[in-house]
């Protein structure tokens, strides 16, 4: 799989590298394993070289709530080891998953002795805080429907699966998870699936979205 360009690990130069590589141990996780759990004490970054990792939190009641898929190239459990926090979210791998990992210790004596792996971080956390910000801007207003469209616009964008026949979105989510991420009911997110069905916006299948109207879909979004 190729590493993004824009991850922590594209961001970084050769010897950065070769610095996490020599600290770390190399691990893999098959489809389901468990990276850690929220409210976990573990101490390591995990930094993924292939494969897909679901981040899962939890609401008041209990229900889990998919808020990012990370891919090859991503760091992840990074602020829990450098403030000495429990773990703020469970980790899961969705696919076949191989990363590295170090002990906390370890990471936070590298950012403070090389700065350009700290560049690399911070660039990170302000890609992600502008993650978030958008992901509230779209889905926190507007119709249950929208929000919908705006979620498959995101993740139709990220997608590394094109064809001639559209964007297949596959991210492993149950279609409760994805209507948690999205702040609707599974009804409400049924419903909204099937009004592009109808409009041939797009085709779903067990496991896949496939969108072959993007542009259409991003109309509907706003």
């Amino acid at each position: 799989m190729e590493i993004g360009q824009d991850s922590f690990w594209g961001r970084l130069a050769p010897a950065e590298r070769e610095a996490l590589e020599v600290t770390s141990a190399r691990r893999r996780y098959a489809a389901g394993d468990y990276l850690c759990h929220e409210g976990d004490q573990s101490k390591h970054v995990i930094v993924v070289l292939s494969g897909h990792v679901q981040v899962i939190s939890h609401t008041t009641d209990d229900r889990e709530v998919v808020i990012a898929v990370r891919s090859a190239g991503d760091i992840v459990g990074e602020m829990a080891a450098l403030y000495d926090q429990p773990r703020s979210a469970t980790l899961q791998a969705l696919d076949q998953v191989e990363a590295i990992t170090l002990l906390s210790d370890r990471f936070t004596h590298l950012c403070q002795t090389r700065a350009k792996l700290t560049w690399a971080l911070l660039g990170v956390v302000h890609a992600r805080f502008g993650e978030l910000n958008r992901q509230r801007a779209e889905y926190g207003g507007g119709s249950a429907s929208r929000r919908v469209f705006a979620q498959l616009v995101q993740m139709a964008v990220q997608s590394e699966d094109r064809n001639g026949t559209g964007i297949v979105i596959k991210s492993g989510w149950t279609q409760q998870q994805l209507a948690d991420n999205a702040a609707t009911s599974r009804e409400s997110y049924a419903r909204a699936l099937r009004s592009l069905r109808e409009r041939g916006i797009i085709s779903t299948g067990r496991g896949w979205i496939r969108v072959h109207k993007l542009d259409e879909l991003r109309r509907l979004a706003h």
